[in-house]
């Protein structure tokens, strides 16, 4: 699917934000002519119009006298048929053409007559008539009002126009980086970043993108190395079984117990790695089921210490538990939980040398139960130990095979007790070996 360019959606942008103020700026002259036609045929308009400078006349003269000279000067005024009332509807002024009326005498408004009634600090004055619009003279009193509205509308747009660029530096641009670099991933491209641009809201719009797209850019490269690294599990036990087991069809081993026996292991191993990572795959999606009884942690650790008794003492291994005063018990699943410290432990045993000791510590804090899971081996590189409860994480990779380990112990230990609630975390001992803590909610 061909998707658009960035010049191509911020030239989008651009049109849409164009369209948006011309559709302002045709509105609000609209409106205006609207508003100026409506209050133009009420007969009871007060509008500011070119009439508004006889208003000036008074306010500035003090009476009528002499208006005659604002009509001349007001092109407005003077091409229109007019007649200037005071405040006793009195002709002071007739500006019609062929007009017989006398100054000073009374004048009856008429239908048709458009009437503005002049006003200085919300005392009549006066009243102006207009009595007929010739076209030319609608044209003028038009003009007149389309003068000072196109000098508005003129400023209005540069100033549209200055916000319009204003716009485009700091939303259009972003923006259509945000639009891209989606379309971008969208496409499988997890590597796509964009810059932290304009006001905050974009910025933290672009921020949250980029964790995104690493997010996304970590889970599949996470998937691809899972995907890998499975295959690779799988690929050694079939290898033996089929090598063992063609051997056996050649005639180079012989079809005894002890050929079947070692063909046999390899597919032991191969349930446990199924096992294992179906498992893990339901702790990871939340699905798996967990029946929380109330239980005796002390008792549960003890009785995994006794099962791996005897392959301690293979090892010359020592293995003890060291438990505080006061009451173990919390509410968890007993299964899950022993199988969690089952993996641990086994997990000491497996990397430690001959001779070693691993010991459990057991103490209760006001909030929190604390197990501990130390040895005196080795431990685990400073820059390892963040991976060190990742799926088939090894800190040997070519023991791999001798211990036996399918490398999914400790991912198995970490999601089963974070899906109980609980947390996991592990760190080198100051006089060497390693240390892990869970800590549980009582």
């Amino acid at each position: 699917m061909h998707h658009s360019s960035i010049h191509d959606i911020r030239i989008r942008l651009l049109t849409l934000l164009v369209r948006a103020f011309a559709l302002v700026l045709f509105l609000s002259l609209f409106f205006f002519l609207a508003i100026f036609s409506y209050f133009l045929s009420s007969p009871s308009s007060n509008i500011p119009t070119p009439f508004s400078a006889l208003q000036g006349y008074y306010i500035g003269h003090g009476s009528w006298e002499g208006v005659a000279s604002a009509f001349e000067a007001n092109e407005a005024l003077k091409s229109l048929n007019t007649i200037l009332l005071d405040k006793e509807q009195r002709i002071i002024l007739d500006h019609r053409i062929d007009s017989v009326s006398t100054v000073g005498s009374s004048y009856e408004i008429k239908h048709g007559d458009i009437v503005f009634p002049l006003n200085v600090r919300d005392e009549n004055i006066g009243t102006l008539i207009v009595t007929s619009l010739s076209v030319e003279s609608r044209l003028n009193l038009v003009r007149g009002v389309m003068f000072p509205a196109s000098i508005v509308s003129s400023i209005l747009a540069l100033f549209l126009v200055v916000v319009a660029v204003l716009l485009i530096r700091r939303y259009v641009n972003p923006l259509a980086d945000v639009i891209y670099a989606a379309r971008a991933v969208a496409d499988g491209k997890f590597n796509t970043r964009i810059s932290s641009e304009g006001p905050q809201d974009l910025r933290s719009l672009s921020d949250s993108f980029n964790e995104m797209a690493s997010s996304l850019e970590r889970n599949d490269r996470e998937r691809r190395d899972m995907f890998a690294d499975i295959a690779h599990e799988l690929r050694t036990p079939l290898t033996i079984i089929r090598g063992r087991l063609e051997g056996i069809v050649d005639g180079v081993y012989a079809a005894d117990s002890g050929q079947v026996s070692l063909a046999l292991e390899q597919t032991y191993l191969l349930e446990r790695l199924v096992d294992d990572l179906r498992l893990l795959t339901l702790a990871e999606t939340r699905q798996l089921h967990f029946e929380k009884k109330n239980i005796d942690l002390a008792q549960l650790v003890q009785h995994s210490i006794d099962m791996f008794a005897a392959q301690a003492r293979e090892k010359n291994i020592s293995l003890s538990l060291e438990k505080g005063n006061g009451d173990f018990t919390t509410e968890l699943d007993p299964q899950r939980t022993e199988q969690m410290i089952g993996n641990l432990i086994g997990n000491s045993l497996r990397y430690i040398p001959e001779g070693s000791k691993v010991w459990i510590v057991l103490e209760r804090t006001a909030d929190l139960l604390r197990l501990e899971i130390n040895d005196n081996g080795h431990g685990v590189p400073a820059e390892d130990l963040p991976f060190l409860f990742n799926r088939f994480w090894r800190k040997e990779k070519s023991r791999s095979r001798i211990s036996g380990g399918t490398g999914l112990g400790l991912a198995i230990a970490r999601q089963l007790i974070e899906a109980q609630g609980g947390k996991i975390k592990a760190s080198n001992l100051p006089e060497g070996g390693l240390q892990v803590v869970i800590e549980l909610n009582k």
